[in-house]
């Protein structure tokens, strides 16, 4: 009686050995790496030596360097030469490649092979945490100017005969001299158009009848939405990008963005890259110098064109309305240096529809000049005299460079007219992807690697001084059995350990709360156990019979308990948000894992050291 077969013990010696191996990275925490990743093409042992030569310049202490993924990875002995370091890489490497600053786990290469440490929070590894505003109403007027021009381009295509296409706040205004043609074009518009505007006919003061298009509700919706989730999507490219690992990047709310970046130490080139609104816009220069000043003047601006700056003298420029190819269009683009004249450049790559509409219109235009409009929105507060801050948007497009279009251009050419670290910075916004409405950082919280130490060491000082207490009681009260007890728990948080890594799952300060917690629960079904075993022994039973009685007797009481608390758990997780979901993932682990260690694992014990054989008594 009370005797395991081998294949038993064999599971159990399986799962204690796979669990302490994915445990043990977490022994040995994290070195400071610079972290650097090609704009093209693979990284090769070429760019790891030509880093680690840059970096052995000035970093005092050992520099371990190797290829993980895409990236070349160079890990340091202090954050000192972490810093340094990075400074003079950047310098060696210009801008083809991206640099940033983080903290990598210190487990050997073997090691980081068969596991990986888990992840940890912003609360415990230290790092940023943005909360960002999506400009809605931008995203809506961007909505409304690119259905204009989609609308002005099908009524030329479709012959429609109209006089003028405007946008007033928000409606598009279509005007017709004749009643026929503005009906004809209502059908279509109706048409084309349903489901995203509502249209209306109104007779102008000028004679004219025009078709007004306002978008429906649920079309405002969807952009809305559409503008929140292309945003997350190019924020984590973004992210992607500089190097950070296990990003934070979730709505709140309506028009909100939750970005939270553990580890990442250059909290203020995250900010620019982040918030960073930058794009172009290709347009073709409208009319001659003549024309620019006379316009600019006079303020009488033709229909067609639109008035703009030179960024090198502030003189003006006239470019057409229609875009040729906008931001959203660059599929990919790195910084490079212009052959011909040295300057820092961009080299763009279009998408198919981009690459199609720019062959076509540069091969009608070839002679004629094309202007390149740099975009960037920004967001400043000033503070009234009453005390109340007001939010002020500016968008700055000036037009960086001027060119004639000598060939037809397709896929494929560079931009040039910016800064070295414009460009650099414009090349990675661009790869990244553009934002499909502004974003403004409404608050800013940065949490030091040093805090991040302090909470690690409060909450590892927690555990230890629960589990030594629990110990201390379990081995006194319950003699040898106690200390069967104190095993299982141990290996218990090995498991949550193991379990957590294998996941990849973010540990936060509530989720080693939920650890503490599972420690003190961990024991309960040890309890149940072990005074049904004494309960048993009281009432005359034998020793092999209370100890099978005691274990399967107390089962049910100790699963309902567990089941309960892990439905709990369940619904936590479901509806929480963040360090409510922390808590109860770890927690829930911890309810599996006790059960597991507590029931099977303290069993195998008892059963190797006291079953099969003729005993009096228990030390229990």
């Amino acid at each position: 009686m009370n005797q395991y077969p081998l294949w038993k013990y064999l599971l159990l010696a399986l799962v204690l050995i796979t669990g302490s191996l994915y445990a043990l990275p977490n022994l040995y925490g994290n070195d400071p790496a610079v972290l650097i990743s090609p704009r093209k093409g693979a990284p090769d042992q070429a760019l790891v030596d030509r880093a680690v030569t840059a970096a052995k310049t000035v970093a005092q202490g050992e520099i371990k360097a190797q290829i993980i993924e895409d990236r070349v990875q160079l890990r340091f002995s202090s954050v000192g030469d972490q810093t340094v370091a990075r400074d003079v890489i950047d310098d060696t490497l210009g801008g083809d490649y991206i640099t940033a600053l983080n903290l990598v786990s210190a487990a050997p290469d073997w090691l980081q092979s068969i596991a990986q440490p888990l992840y940890l929070g912003l609360d415990l590894r230290g790092g940023v945490h943005f909360l960002m505003e999506v400009d809605m109403d931008s995203a809506i007027k961007t909505a409304q100017q690119s259905t204009m021009q989609d609308m002005r381009t099908w009524l030329r295509e479709g012959n429609m005969r109209y006089r003028g296409i405007s946008l007033t706040e928000e409606t598009i205004g279509v005007a017709f001299e004749a009643a026929a043609a503005r009906d004809d074009a209502l059908a279509a518009m109706e048409r084309r158009y349903r489901g995203y505007l509502e249209f209306a006919v109104r007779e102008g003061d000028d004679g004219r009848s025009w078709i007004d298009g306002v978008m429906t509700e649920q079309a405002a919706l969807d952009e809305r939405s559409s503008a929140i989730q292309q945003n997350i999507t190019t924020l984590r490219n973004r992210v992607n990008e500089i190097g950070v690992a296990e990003p934070v990047i979730q709505r709140q709310g309506p028009d909100r963005i939750v970005v939270q970046l553990p580890g990442v130490q250059d909290t203020t080139r995250a900010k620019e890259l982040l918030g960073a609104t930058a794009t172009l816009e290709y347009r073709l220069v409208y009319g001659s110098a003549a024309d620019w000043i006379s316009a600019n003047e006079s303020g009488n601006i033709p229909p067609r064109a639109l008035m703009y700056k030179r960024r090198d003298d502030g003189s003006p420029i006239l470019l057409d309305r229609d875009v040729i190819v906008t931001g959203d269009q660059i599929k990919g683009a790195s910084s490079t240096i212009d052959q011909q004249s040295g300057e820092p450049a961009v080299l763009v790559n279009l998408d198919g529809k981009g690459a199609k509409r720019m062959q076509r219109i540069s091969a009608a235009n070839i002679g004629e000049p094309m202007a390149v409009v740099f975009i960037e929105t920004r967001f400043d507060r000033k503070t009234n005299a009453d005390g109340t801050v007001e939010k002020i948007k500016t968008q700055v497009e000036e037009v960086i460079s001027v060119a004639t279009i000598r060939d037809v251009l397709s896929n494929r050419f560079q931009t040039t007219g910016l800064q070295s670290e414009e460009a650099r910075n414009l090349a990675l916004l661009l790869n990244a992807g553009a934002l499909k409405a502004p974003v403004e950082i409404v608050e800013e919280r940065t949490v030091g690697p040093s805090l991040g130490e302090q909470n690690i060491k409060a909450g590892f000082m927690a555990c230890i001084v629960g589990f030594s207490l629990v110990m201390v009681f379990m081995a006194i009260y319950y003699k040898a059995f106690g200390i069967i007890a104190d095993f299982a728990l141990a290996f218990n948080l090995v498991l949550i350990l193991a379990v957590l890594s294998f996941m990849q799952a973010t540990l936060t300060l509530p989720g080693i709360a939920g650890i503490v917690l599972t420690v003190g629960m961990a024991v309960d079904a040890n309890v149940l156990i072990f005074e049904r075993i004494r309960e048993e022994l009281r009432d005359g039973a034998k020793v092999q019979q209370a100890i099978e009685a005691g274990y399967e007797k107390a089962f049910s009481t100790i699963a309902d308990a567990n089941i309960t608390t892990l439905i709990a758990a369940i619904v936590l997780f479901a509806f929480g948000t963040g360090a409510i979901k922390g808590f109860a993932v770890t927690l829930s682990i911890g309810i599996v894992t006790s059960m597991f260690t507590a029931i099977m694992g303290t069993r195998a014990v008892v059963n190797w050291r006291f079953g099969g054989r003729k005993l009096n008594r228990l030390p229990i």
